[in-house]
């Protein structure tokens, strides 16, 4: 396992891979350093590095340590690897339905709740004690913060950021690149590239979404 930058989001995943045994952490990789060396026994290196990661280890998976998900979606785009080549993490303490899917490169949190039929994407995160109830459909790069809640079949769509305690109610749409301010309550559909905050969650601004 090699895990992509060492920040407070990583050093989460950091833990989750620890409580799990399942995997080694073999290094980081961080455009902070200039060149790849070994630091306590792990390597570390730039992004561009990841190449001659491979190569020394082979067989190798990665998680994308970063909660800011466009960050996480430019990372992903300049790497340019197959699905398989990232880790899906479940933390140990997570109840996940044995009917749910879960994208490559997602990554569950402790205590977090994932139900029956629900469809996460890849390279999405959902964090500690967070609840995806039945049925709900996430796209990628999506992060539910901890303690959110989305009850049954809800549509999220790629890019969205729930904030901590916010609650979506059933059948509602979340339209890709909003934000879900923390402790809102979402009752009507959101559209696309949007901030909403509030009980109920009513929208304050509109932006657009540019990638690299």
């Amino acid at each position: 396992m090699l895990s992509l930058v060492k920040g407070g989001h990583s050093k989460v995943i950091e833990d989750m891979i620890t409580a799990n045994n399942q995997h080694e952490i073999v290094g980081y990789l961080d455009d902070k350093y200039q060149e790849t060396t070994i630091i306590n026994h792990m390597y570390v290196g730039p992004i561009s590095s990841l190449k001659e990661l491979i190569y020394i280890f082979k067989e190798v998976s990665f998680v994308i340590g970063i909660g800011n998900n466009r960050i996480r979606k430019n990372i992903v785009t300049q790497l340019n690897l197959p699905k398989q080549s990232y880790a899906t993490l479940i933390h140990p303490s997570a109840v996940i339905s044995p009917r749910a899917k879960i994208g490559s490169g997602t990554v569950i949190m402790a205590n977090a709740v994932v139900n029956v039929d629900a469809n996460i994407g890849q390279h999405s995160i959902i964090n500690t004690g967070a609840i995806v109830e039945h049925d709900n459909r996430l796209g990628n790069f999506v992060h539910i913060s901890p303690n959110a809640t989305l009850t049954g079949t809800a549509h999220i769509e790629d890019g969205v950021h729930v904030g901590a305690g916010a609650t979506v109610i059933p059948n509602i749409t979340v339209g890709e690149w909003s934000v879900i301010g923390g402790g809102a309550t979402v009752i009507n559909h959101i559209p696309p590239y949007c901030t909403a905050v509030g009980v109920p969650a009513k929208v304050i601004s509109k932006e657009r979404v540019e990638f690299v």
